[in-house]
């Protein structure tokens, strides 16, 4: 929040940087440096510094919170087995393992998917059943970095051609890619349900079969 409302600002006096949380220090250096010619009114300087303060105050609290995420990770069996599924990195493993402690009180993948609210809502109409946009019901802090993830595997996906992408790009054929993101999300959660109650590790379909 604190990076938008900086850029947004910023661009009102057509100073712009590449998106990416990383290239925020360059706004920063051009808020700090002031001898460094921006086009940056000192009033305008002024007013947003309390801005930089809180991003430069925020960025070691982040690190020391993350490096005790991994801690945690890293002595959570569960955890390091949900890292290995595409798309699930420490940060999402650790927060479906804590969440999850005991994966028996869903009774399949696809009531602990519909949990995270990561299936259709039904619609009835005319006596014919149509599914829906997703309910969104449930933990809407995991289904987001679910739905992140899998936006990074469909990224990588729309440029291989391994057989264990045929199933993603067979769906952006068809499909647009906000779509196939939820829907691999919920393939996701699935797999992770199973590995959670089956104390396995991530096999792809390709190595599974060999």
């Amino acid at each position: 929040m604190l990076i938008n409302a900086l850029r947004g600002h910023l661009a009102e006096f057509g100073i712009i940087v590449a998106h990416g949380i990383s290239r925020i220090r360059e706004l920063i250096k051009l808020m700090t440096d002031e001898s460094a010619d921006a086009g940056l009114p000192p009033l305008a300087r002024r007013a947003l510094a309390p801005l930089v303060d809180q991003l430069l105050d925020l960025q070691p609290r982040i690190r020391a919170l993350e490096a005790e995420l991994l801690a945690w990770h890293h002595q959570r069996q569960e955890s390091r087995r949900l890292e290995t599924i595409p798309g699930v990195g420490f940060i999402t493993a650790t927060a479906l393992a804590a969440t999850v402690p005991d994966p028996s009180h869903f009774r399949s993948g696809r009531e602990f998917a519909a949990w995270l609210g990561l299936t259709p809502r039904p619609n009835s109409s005319g006596g014919k059943e149509r599914l829906g946009r997703i309910s969104k019901m449930g933990d809407g802090y995991l289904r987001t970095l679910l739905v992140v993830g899998a936006t990074a595997v469909i990224r990588y996906a729309r440029t291989k051609t391994a057989a264990d992408t045929a199933w993603i790009n067979s769906l952006l054929s068809k499909k647009p890619v906000r779509l196939v993101s939820v829907a691999l999300a919920n393939k996701t959660a699935r797999t992770a349900w199973a590995l959670l109650v089956r104390g396995e590790v991530y096999r792809s379909a390709v190595v599974a079969a060999a």
